[in-house]
Order: C-alpha cells, then sequence, then structure tokens
C-alpha cells in the first residue's frame, strides 16, 4: 500500500509546535481565559509573534490555537530562567487590555505551577 500523500498544508502542520510557537501558545492561553481577547490583547500577541519571527504558518497554528495542549510541556523543557521570562511575559500579557481579571490571574498561576515555575 502506498503512503498517503499530503497537502502542503497538512506537512505545513505536522510538528509546527516549536518552541517559539509553544511561547505563543501559552501566552494565548492567559489572553483567552475570560472567554475574550480584546484589541489591546491580539496587539500584544502580535507583538510578541513579530517579535519572535514566526513565519506565517507559525502564526496561524497559535492564531488557530492548534497545539495547545503540547505547548505547556515544550517550555517546560526549556531553562528555569526561560520559564521564569515566560511567567514574566504572561504578567504582561494579564495586562495589557488595561485590567487582570481574576480568570486570567489563575491561568497565570496554573501555567507557573504547570512549568514548575515558583514565585
Amino acid at each position: 500500500m502506498r503512503p498517503r500523500k499530503t497537502r502542503a498544508r497538512d506537512r505545513a502542520t505536522v510538528g509546527a509546535v516549536n518552541e517559539k510557537v509553544a511561547k505563543c501558545l501559552v501566552v494565548s492561553k492567559v489572553l483567552v481565559a475570560d472567554g475574550m481577547m480584546t484589541d489591546d490583547e491580539h496587539a500584544f500577541l502580535d507583538g510578541m509573534m513579530r517579535t519572535l519571527g514566526l513565519t506565517e504558518e507559525e502564526r496561524h497554528t497559535v492564531i488557530e490555537l492548534e497545539g495547545w495542549d503540547e505547548a505547556d510541556a515544550i517550555v517546560r523543557a526549556l531553562s528555569m530562567d526561560e520559564r521564569r521570562e515566560i511567567i514574566s511575559t504572561l504578567i504582561d500579557a494579564s495586562a495589557a487590555d488595561g485590567r487582570l481579571s481574576p480568570l486570567e490571574l489563575d491561568t497565570v498561576k496554573r501555567v507557573a505551577a504547570a512549568l514548575d515555575v515558583k514565585s
């Protein structure tokens, strides 16, 4: 039996969750924690994706929340300094719209615990 040919889009999503994408997905967890993402929060995420140099395919992966479940494990494998930096970014992201909702704060705490980062 011949292997199924994959379309270009299929190949682009396979293994698309790398460190950069995982970092953005972890930040997305905080931004959508309260059930909405404001324009300021969208701008924060867009700026982060630009700073990290995400490709269009990687940006699509983040926007569609593809790999959401794998993101924590990928980020957890980073150095402690990098994980602390991510937690700092989560705090900045949660305040991007000028207010910190209890759901966003709870998500920051849960992600910090999942990444084994103590305050």
